[in-house]
């Protein structure tokens, strides 16, 4: 059985100690940091299973660093607070953490959520063959998709949903169908999710083109209409 490797960034060492040995007794690999400098460039050369990241960090921001994160990597992050007034966005998922822990936490309850996120793990196996039409083109086998020539940066999960509503174009799906097409191993993934992985997907399509094909359903969810 592979051994899950963590990386913790925390720059309370007490409390990070304290975590490692609770997921050290777990079976898994842990790595720590107490700067938010350099977390980025460890995280892209270590490829990590799953990050713990606290949202205040001397030299750079949990917040930044997740959204740095994200540009590259679709590596599982739960991220820790003591802020309250932050809570909303870090449920809303903005940013693309896959869960959050208010301080202060129980080191248990840590280890619950950080064994629950690995449980999702790999993400569901993608639709097979590609999804094609004129312009954009969706390999499931290589997990790429292009629009007008270009290649989108999508995470793997970005691509699974897009992936999933262009399977079935003109249809409108729930947050819930959604996800159940997307990742349909994953169990525990929330549907606020979805709307962070939209955000992102229509993003990188306005990155390379001026067409949006993907239509928001007031009430209801969303549809591809390309």
């Amino acid at each position: 059985m592979t051994t899950a490797s963590i990386l913790i960034v925390e720059d309370e060492i007490a409390l990070a100690e304290v975590v490692r040995d609770y997921l050290l007794t777990e079976g898994m690999s842990v790595e720590m940091l107490s700067t938010g400098a350099g977390a980025v460039e460890l995280a892209q050369a270590k490829q990590y299973d799953l990050i713990i990241l606290d949202l205040m960090l001397p030299a750079v921001d949990g917040l930044t660093i997740c959204r740095d994160l994200r540009k590259t990597l679709d590596v599982p992050i739960i991220m820790t607070t003591a802020k309250v007034e932050e809570i909303d966005r870090l449920l809303g998922l903005e940013l693309g953490a896959d869960d959050y822990l208010c301080k202060p936490y129980s080191p248990r309850e840590l280890v619950a959520r950080v064994r629950a996120v690995l449980r999702r793990r790999p993400i569901g196996k993608p639709i097979e063959s590609p999804v094609t039409n004129d312009r954009l083109i969706i390999n499931g086998d290589r997990w790429q998709a292009t629009l007008d020539g270009s290649q989108l940066d999508l995470t793997r999960r970005e691509f699974s949903v897009l992936q999933a509503l262009a399977s079935r174009p003109g249809r409108v799906f729930s947050r819930d169908q959604l996800l159940s097409l997307a990742f349909p191993d994953d169990t525990e993934v929330f549907d606020r999710t979805v709307d962070s992985h939209i955000r992102n997907i229509r993003r990188k399509i306005a990155s390379v083109s001026t067409w949006d094909p993907i239509r928001s359903v007031y009430g209801v969810g969303y549809a591809y209409d390309g």
